[in-house]
């Protein structure tokens, strides 16, 4: 069963040189406090695997552990929202090894079912093929990648239960249940934390079983506080979003 546990509890978990996944796509599902309870931890030579960064015109979420300066290696599909991680990556500070968005979500899937690669024709004839095998099937050509696992995923959900059991809306579930399956330890942020029995079974997204910790993020009305004041700061809300 899931243990219920502080954000300093959560992030001492994560050790100095550890790989660890993280939840969220441009602000979608994105683990805040754990960011930033990792970025107070100051633990550093991280390996980062996450599909973008954060919302680009401001360094929050994901970004504040580049500003820190806490991570070695990226592995993403797109990392350009960070000016942080982008002026780094081109002063040599910082490596990043760029795969396909929809080929590095196949990799975590691939590690989380245990298989041993994922063969796809996307990146034949590209700057992928020097740095994975090129394999002919049938006539056709494909590249070889390597499964993606971590030791910690940084996870996020809309609720728990007190068993682990998550239930993520919409399109919050980003890489949520593929990173579940493919990390050492999971920890799942959560808005809510209720009672078992308080999630229908057929609303479990990522199953207990999968959870090996759960901690209090920010609530409902705290996340839309963060993102209106946010996306305020930049002009971006009109006077309906207020």
């Amino acid at each position: 069963m899931a243990e219920i546990v502080s954000i300093e509890k959560a992030v001492s978990l994560v050790k100095p040189g550890s790989s660890l996944m993280g939840d969220g796509f441009l602000g979608v599902s994105a683990p805040i406090k754990l960011f930033e309870g990792l970025r107070d931890a100051g633990t550093k030579d991280l390996t980062l695997i996450q599909a973008v960064m954060s919302f680009p015109m401001e360094e929050h979420d994901v970004d504040i552990l580049a500003v820190n300066k806490q991570l070695k290696k990226i592995i993403c599909a797109h990392a350009g929202t960070s000016r942080e991680i982008t002026k780094q990556y081109f002063a040599n500070e910082i490596e990043i090894e760029f795969i396909p968005m929809g080929t590095l979500s196949e990799c975590i899937r691939a590690a989380g079912a245990g298989l041993g690669g994922v063969l796809t024709p996307v990146g034949v004839g590209t700057m992928q093929e020097e740095s994975h095998d090129k394999v002919t099937r049938n006539g056709k050509e494909y590249l070889l990648y390597d499964p993606i696992e971590a030791d910690v995923a940084f996870i996020k959900a809309n609720k728990a239960d007190k068993a682990g059991n998550l239930y993520c809306h919409g399109t919050s579930k980003t890489l949520t249940l593929e990173m579940a399956l493919a990390a050492k330890i999971v920890i799942a942020e959560v808005e809510e934390i209720v009672e078992i029995g308080d999630i229908e079974p057929s609303d479990v997204y990522v199953p207990g079983m999968l959870v090996d910790y759960i901690v209090q993020g920010l609530t409902p009305a705290e996340n839309v506080t963060y993102y209106k004041e946010l996306w305020s700061r930049h002009n971006l809300l009109t006077e309906g979003d207020n």
